[in-house]
């Protein structure tokens, strides 16, 4: 079905995508945190260690679920990045509507590793939940008024 190459690239990719997460290589974990969030049949350690060696490619409802796990894209875990031309045309309207600094901030974020780039996630992640948090509150103060 697929090739020793393929595969082994995924496991790779798969590989640095764990290491971005802070998750463990151990395929027994990778088989528990996947299975808490795959609604199907549940996989076993034997089936995560088998991605992890690059015996094998899961399909692409699991790839999915791994993909939303580890916070990338299923195309780039499947098969590598995406080439800038690739992300250019699919996304020319949303680029149109950036300012320069928006777009710089989008390739630099775009030259950083997995990991950094989960750091950066984390971040804004946070800001925008005590963007939330701060706007309630002043909800709240102004009917209590």
């Amino acid at each position: 079905m697929f090739n020793k190459t393929e595969s082994k690239a995924f496991s790779e990719r798969l590989r640095i995508a764990l290491a971005g997460c802070g998750a463990s290589l151990s395929p027994t974990v990778v088989a528990r945190e996947f299975n808490l969030r795959y609604w199907g049949r549940s996989i076993t350690p034997h089936t995560a260690r088998n991605w992890l060696m690059g015996n094998s490619i899961p399909t692409q409802d699991k790839l999915r679920v791994l993909a939303e796990w580890l916070q990338v894209s299923p195309d780039e875990l499947r098969y590598g990045k995406v080439t800038a031309v690739v992300a250019r045309s699919s996304s020319e309207s949303f680029q149109e509507s950036l300012n320069l600094a928006d777009r710089e901030m989008f390739m630099r974020y775009f030259s950083l590793s997995i990991s950094e780039r989960k750091t950066v996630r984390d971040v804004v992640e946070a800001f925008c939940l005590a963007s939330t948090v701060k706007k309630s509150k002043l909800g709240d103060n102004a009917t209590d008024r």
